[in-house]
């Protein structure tokens, strides 16, 4: 994340993405995959790491190998097998749904995972429960916990979608894409945007 300067000198947080160089490594059509998308593929990676059947999956497209690849919709006829799209697709002004799998922070209790308060307060001879969940539930009925019970576990490493994030700026030499705000996940991870 940074921040940059609009026209009025106010200073608005934003999140630089590489959104390209993506190679169409596959159109999949109605009448041969039962449905119609694009399969782009994103940062190159050697040969010797991709095994052979990936290699003839790229040698196909006309491409050199890939280390990401994922499906669009709504391309129509646009683009042809082999072809290279760059963060041009994108325009100033749009707004855009960035996915990615959010930061992981292990296993959590209740108070950092569910925003819970604790039991009770520090007086009245608390000495231990104040990071602590409270009552479960009821006595003899149910007689167990309820499925999706707010409990410690782990947090984070999930999917997650930031969704109308406006673009800010485009820096086409370097397929740089400037959206305002922050996008899920860690530096130097995977997204998927989506107009």
């Amino acid at each position: 994340m940074t921040s940059v300067y609009n026209e009025e000198g106010k200073n608005i947080p934003c999140t630089v993405i590489e959104a390209g160089p993506c190679a169409v490594t596959q159109i999949k059509t109605v009448d041969h995959d039962g449905y119609d998308a694009v399969q782009l593929g994103f940062e190159e990676k050697k040969e010797k790491h991709t095994t052979r059947a990936m290699g003839g999956h790229f040698k196909k497209a006309g491409i050199t190998p890939r280390k990401k690849l994922a499906e669009f919709t709504g391309f129509g006829d646009s683009v042809k097998l082999g072809d290279v799209l760059t963060v041009d697709l994108f325009n100033d002004d749009t707004w855009l749904d960035v996915r990615g799998v959010s930061k992981g922070k292990g296993f959590q209790g209740v108070v950092k995972r569910y925003n819970f308060h604790g039991v009770g307060d520090a007086t009245h001879g608390q000495h231990n429960r104040l990071r602590a969940p409270g009552s479960l539930g009821a006595s003899s009925y149910p007689s167990r916990v309820f499925k999706g019970m707010r409990m410690a576990g782990r947090t984070g490493g999930k999917q997650v979608m930031a969704i109308s994030l406006r673009v800010i700026k485009l820096i086409p030499e370097e397929n740089l894409l400037l959206v305002k705000g922050s996008v899920p996940g860690p530096n130097g991870s995977y997204l998927i945007i989506t107009k």
